[in-house]
């Protein structure tokens, strides 16, 4: 679904293979922590597509470079080595100022902590990105209700965090990061906070979500989760072992 007002900007795929429907599409990735002392290789030849619409669940042992990864494709950091391509845009090279734009347009973060403000109420916190991308007052709170009511939350625009339960936080959480209506949602353990009826909820949200064309991509470490995810792309010891790049690529 569109939002009216908002504007993406891209170009044309890069490489003969790249298709109009890839939102990510990285090649050769690598990432190399070098601590002055020692380099530790965090990422070693990553090579991820992730099509428009897609449900994307990405697994992986502590340390494989899961959370580096995801810092990557949500351009909170940058690669050593390699192309990053966000729906046609090469990410890589860009400065800070077009990174942080990205990270607040066309990227939604859904995090295990929530990190929501506590003192101000749901509503406020959904209205946030609305606010700091200078929407209009009346398109900005008709945008917010209209997510709260997505997520089932209507009724409870006016409380505060420290009033909800984990899994209505991470609802607001979901709605918050739908505000400026992204490319793609990325959600790192979205569940791991949450108690398992809470987290199968949270799942069937990005679930609906997912029926409805929204492009996620979920970091989980729990197996059932994942099997509920259209596509499950396994990482271990900084390299992609299965699924990388997508149904029907080869």
């Amino acid at each position: 679904m569109a939002f009216p007002g908002f504007r993406r900007n891209g170009q044309q795929p890069a490489d003969a293979e790249a298709r109009p429907d890839d939102i990510i599409r990285m090649r050769g990735i690598r990432k190399v922590y070098d601590t002055g002392r020692v380099k530790v290789e965090a990422l070693r030849g990553i090579d991820l597509v992730v099509r428009q619409g897609e449900l994307t669940a990405l697994v992986g042992p502590s340390g494989s470079g899961k959370s580096t990864l995801m810092n990557l494709v949500g351009c909170l950091d940058t690669a050593t080595e390699g192309s990053y391509h966000l729906k046609g845009e090469a990410v890589q090279g860009l400065d800070r100022d077009r990174l942080a734009d990205i990270r607040n347009r066309r990227i939604g973060f859904v995090f295990q902590s929530f990190n929501l403000l506590p003192h101000i109420s749901a509503f406020e916190n959904v209205e946030l990105p609305l606010l700091f991308g200078g929407v209009a007052t009346k398109a900005r709170r008709s945008r917010v209700e209209e997510l709260l009511e997505r997520v089932d939350l209507s009724d409870r625009a006016g409380h505060k965090p420290t009033e909800l339960s984990g899994g209505q936080m991470q609802r607001v959480a979901i709605a918050r990061a739908l505000a400026m209506n992204p490319d793609i949602l990325l959600a790192d353990e979205p569940t791991g906070n949450l108690d398992t009826t809470s987290g199968g909820d949270i799942m069937s949200l990005f679930e609906e979500l997912w029926r409805q064309g929204t492009t996620i991509l979920v970091v989980t470490h729990d197996p059932a989760l994942a099997r509920r995810a259209g596509r499950v792309v396994e990482i271990r010891d900084g390299r992609i072992e299965q699924g990388g790049d997508g149904p029907g690529r080869g």
